[in-house]
């Protein structure tokens, strides 16, 4: 397979402009160099690893479909991950409409303990901490996933999830905790160092 080329596409900005004109080698080199990470979203969102293929394969074709209302082709990683995320989320809302909401619409006012939970989560290694967040309920999962991967507000996640932005944080104070007990349960301590 011919790997798309030409004299000024060496720059990523000049690989958008050619898939914004539909060019299918440029498409095979953009799904290449993002399958991966995509990849990745898809199976933090997702409960089982055919269910994340679906959402890739359902969301690289959105990103695809929608490439040309991107405006600044030099912010597509940010973008590319903000689509697949949204399509992430709107699978789950989907798939979860009808059914008994996991996640808990109480709140109770609390503030964090302390900072330990950064340094815990930026102490652990990525793999056992992903593979602990998938075990997770899923409400507790998707907030988690939300707030402290890929960095959006309680407000965001609200907008998101379809709940309030009280919720979002209740959800995710509750998840943080059961996620610390599931860590020390693999013997991983809030005081290690890796």
């Amino acid at each position: 397979m011919k790997l798309f080329r030409s004299k000024q596409a060496n720059s990523l900005t000049e690989l958008v402009k050619a898939c914004q004109k539909q060019d299918h080698q440029a498409q095979v080199q953009l799904y290449e160099r993002y399958k991966g990470r995509l990849m990745g979203i898809c199976l933090r969102y997702a409960r089982t690893e055919a269910e994340a293929e679906d959402i890739f394969q359902e969301g690289i074709l959105k990103i695809f479909d929608r490439i040309g209302d991107l405006k600044k082709p030099e912010s597509v990683d940010s973008w590319v991950k903000t689509v697949m995320i949204r399509y992430a989320i709107d699978y789950y809302n989907q798939v979860t409409k009808g059914q008994k909401q996991l996640i808990s619409t109480d709140y109770i006012e609390t503030e964090w303990e302390s900072d330990d939970y950064q340094n815990l989560f930026s102490k652990l290694h990525t793999e056992v901490l992903l593979e602990t967040i998938n075990e997770l309920p899923e409400g507790y999962r998707m907030v988690i996933n939300l707030y402290f991967v890929d960095g959006y507000s309680h407000a965001e996640i609200a907008q998101l999830l379809g709940i309030s932005e009280g919720t979002s944080r209740s959800q995710l104070l509750r998840g943080r905790n059961l996620l610390i007990k599931k860590l020390d349960l693999k013997g991983v301590k809030q005081h290690e160092k890796f």
